[in-house]
């Protein structure tokens, strides 16, 4: 399958695609446990349908010394007994985020009261701003049809 569009050749689209890298790697860089961040990667890129997205983040957490079982159940996260609270608080508020035009309420009450439990304001406020982030990129990838299993790890670092 080739991509509909290419980013990299794209003026324009290299130019927003710089500052959105660059808004990526403030976020790996936050305070926000970086298991967290690779388990709500994966998560909102499985809803979306980013198969460009679930190769880079299961590559990168492998790497990191993510489990494999870890990884391939994030799509069951509920009935998983590997996850710790705080990473399911994490995957709860990652999938209303993103399936926010499935329900009126948006993100509840109850699950953001179970992520605030779990994380300070500057980590609530990273999670908010990845799950954002994962968002627009798996969107830009499944709308062009980016092809997966070419990622390399560390290629976009």
């Amino acid at each position: 399958m080739d991509a509909r569009v290419d980013f990299f050749a794209d003026p324009t689209a290299g130019k927003a695609l710089k500052h959105l890298m660059a808004a990526g790697k403030i976020l790996q860089g936050s305070t926000l446990p970086a298991a967290v961040q690779e388990l709500v990667s994966l998560r909102v890129s499985q809803i979306n349908g980013c198969g460009v997205c679930l190769d880079m983040h299961t590559k990168e957490a492998v790497a990191a010394g993510e489990s494999p079982v870890r990884l391939a159940l994030v799509a069951t996260w509920r009935e998983a007994t590997v996850y710790t609270e705080a990473e399911r608080a994490a995957l709860a508020l990652a999938e209303q985020g993103t399936r926010v035009a499935d329900g009126a309420e948006g993100v509840s009450d109850e699950v953001w009261e179970r992520a605030a439990q779990h994380f300070d304001q500057e980590q609530l406020t990273a999670l908010v701003l990845l799950v954002s982030f994962m968002n627009a990129a798996t969107r830009m990838n499944v709308i062009s049809r980016q092809p997966a299993g070419g990622y390399e790890v560390g290629q976009f670092h």
